[in-house]
C-alpha cells in the first residue's frame, strides 16, 4: 500500500511546536553550567545545589499533570501558548535573580513551562500527523530538546570564561519569541475540532497537511472516535484504557530512573570528578555529549518509522546498561584514564539514549491514548516522568556519597535491565497504525 504524504505546511507547524521541546531542552540543562559559577557566587552548599536544580522539575511536574486538563479544554495551541509565555516569564526571573529564592522562583516558573510543553508539544504534533511518518515528527520534539541542550552547553561554554551566568539564562528568551510569534501562523489540531464539533474547520485543516484522499480518510477516522470520546476522569482508570495507562506511565518513568539527567544535568560536575580541572574544560567535555546527542536524535528520527519503536527501545537500552557498567568499573578500578573513559562511556550512554528510550518514551505516550481522555492520560505519565526526574536529580550527589560514583551508575544499569524485561514483555509495535487501530489494539487486550 502506497505510504500517505504529508506536506511542507505539515512540516512547519510541526517545527513551530517543537521549538517548546528546544526550550525544554535549554531551560532544563542550562544549569549544568550556571550551577558552577552561582555555587561560588552565592557560596551554595551541595544541598542547596540540589534544591536549585530540582526546583525546576518540582515546576515540572505540577506543570504536567495541570497541562493535560488545560490541553483538552481550552486545546493543544492555546496550551502551547499559554507555555511560551510562560518561558518568558522564567527567563526575565532568572536573569534578574539576586540570591537563591529569587533563583528558585525563577526556575519554578520554568519548571512548570517545560512541564506543560513536555506532553503538549508531542500531543500537538502526533494530532497533525499521519501514521506513516508519525514517528519521525514527532520525533521531532525530542531533536529539539536535544538542540536546547546542545545550545545550553554551548552558550555555558561561551560565557563560562566571563562568569556571565545572567546570560546564560537570557538566551533562552531568543526562541520563546519565535515561538511565540509562529504559533499565530499555524492551527488547531483536527482531533480537537473534531471532538468539539467543529467539523469543517478540522476538514480544512486536514487538507493542509496531507493529501487530499489521506484528509479524507483521516477525518472518517476522526468522527468515529469522537463519537466514543470518553469525558471523565473514572475511564482512565476502565478496563480498556488500564493496560495502556500502565505502559505509558511505566515507559515515561524508566526514561527517567535508568539515570539520563544525572548526566544531562550533572555532566561537567561528573567529568570534576573524572579528573577535569576547570569549570570550562568540563563544560567543554559537556558540549561533545550535546553534540552526540543531536547527532544520534537524527538518525533515529530518520528510522523510527522503519525499523518500528520497540527494536529501538530494545537496542537502546541494551546499550545504556553496558555504557553505565563501563563507566561504573571505571570509577571502582580509578584508572588513570578515567577522563577518557568518562568522555567515552557518557557519549556512548547518551547515544543509546537517544535512539531508544529519548525519542520513543514521548512517542508512546503520544500515540496509545483514546481521543477522549489523550490529553488527561499523557498528563499523567508525563507527572510520573516529571517525578521521578526530581527524584533522581535531587538525590544524584547524595547517592554518590552514599554508594559511591561507581556504585551509582552500576544501581542505574541494574535499573536498566529492568526496564528491557518490561519492554520485552509489555509494550506493543505501534509503527504504521492510526491512534484509532491502536486504541483498538488495546481494547482487545483487555477483552483478552
Amino acid at each position: 500500500m502506497k505510504k500517505r504524504t504529508f506536506t511542507r505546511y505539515t512540516l512547519f507547524v510541526c517545527i513551530i511546536a517543537a521549538l517548546g521541546g528546544l526550550l525544554f531542552g535549554y531551560n532544563a540543562t542550562v544549569i549544568s553550567g550556571v550551577l558552577l559559577f552561582v555555587s561560588q557566587q552565592f557560596s551554595f552548599t551541595t544541598f542547596q545545589q540540589e534544591i536549585i536544580v530540582s526546583t525546576l522539575i518540582v515546576g515540572a511536574f505540577l506543570g504536567a499533570g495541570f497541562g493535560g486538563m488545560l490541553a483538552d479544554k481550552i486545546g493543544r495551541k492555546k496550551t502551547l501558548l499559554l507555555t511560551t509565555i510562560l518561558f518568558a516569564i522564567g527567563t526575565v526571573l532568572l536573569m534578574v535573580s539576586q540570591g537563591m529564592g529569587s533563583l528558585l522562583i525563577g526556575r519554578f516558573v520554568s519548571g512548570f513551562a517545560i512541564g506543560i510543553a513536555s506532553l503538549a508539544v508531542p500531543l500537538y504534533i502526533a494530532e497533525m500527523s499521519d501514521p506513516d511518518h508519525r514517528g519521525a515528527l514527532v520525533s521531532l520534539n525530542q531533536l529539539a530538546i536535544t538542540i536546547g541542550i546542545l545550545l545550553s552547553y554551548g552558550i555555558d561554554y561561551a560565557f563560562s570564561s566571563d562568569d556571565q551566568w545572567r546570560l546564560m539564562f537570557g538566551f533562552a528568551l531568543i526562541p520563546a519569541i519565535l515561538m511565540f510569534v509562529g504559533l499565530f501562523f499555524i492551527p488547531e489540531t483536527p482531533s480537537f475540532l473534531v471532538a468539539n464539533g467543529k467539523i469543517e474547520k478540522a476538514t480544512k485543516v486536514l487538507k493542509k497537511i496531507t493529501t487530499n484522499k489521506a484528509s479524507l480518510e483521516s477525518l472518517n477516522e476522526l468522527e468515529e472516535g469522537s463519537k466514543k470520546k470518553l469525558v471523565n476522569w473514572q475511564t482512565l482508570l476502565s478496563k480498556s484504557i488500564r493496560p495502556a495507562l500502565i505502559v505509558g506511565i511505566l515507559v515515561s518513568v524508566f526514561q527517567q530512573i535508568t539515570g539520563i539527567n544525572t548526566v544531562i544535568y550533572y555532566a561537567p560536575k561528573i567529568f570534576q570528578f573524572a579528573g577535569f580541572q576547570s569549570a570550562s574544560s568540563a563544560i567543554l567535555a559537556s558540549l561533545g555529549i550535546g553534540v552526540v546527542n543531536v547527532i544520534v536524535t537524527i538518525i533515529a528520527l530518520w528510522i523510527i518509522d522503519i525499523v518500528g519503536r520497540r527494536l529501538l527501545l530494545i537496542v537502546g537500552i541494551i546499550g545504556m546498561v553496558v555504557s553505565l557498567s563501563i563507566l561504573g568499573m571505571a570509577f571502582f578500578i580509578s584508572a588513570a584514564s578515567i577522563g577518557s573513559i568518562a568522555v567515552v562511556s557518557l557519549m556512548s550512554y547518551v547515544a543509546f539514549f537517544a535512539i531508544g528510550l529519548g525519542p520513543v518514551a514521548w512517542l508512546i505516550i503520544s500515540e496509545i491514548y483514546p481521543l477522549g481522555v489523550r490529553g488527561r492520560a499523557m498528563g499523567i505519565a508525563t507527572f510520573a516522568n516529571w517525578v521521578c526526574n526530581y527524584i533522581v536529580s535531587l538525590t544524584f550527589l547524595s547517592l554518590i556519597d552514599f554508594l559511591g560514583t561507581a556504585g551509582a551508575f552500576w544501581l542505574y544499569a541494574v535499573i536498566g535491565l529492568i526496564a528491557l524485561w518490561f519492554v520485552c514483555k509489555r509494550v506493543p509495535e505501534t509503527k504504521g497504525k492510526t491512534l484509532q487501530q491502536i486504541q483498538k489494539y488495546w481494547k482487545h487486550q483487555a477483552e483478552e
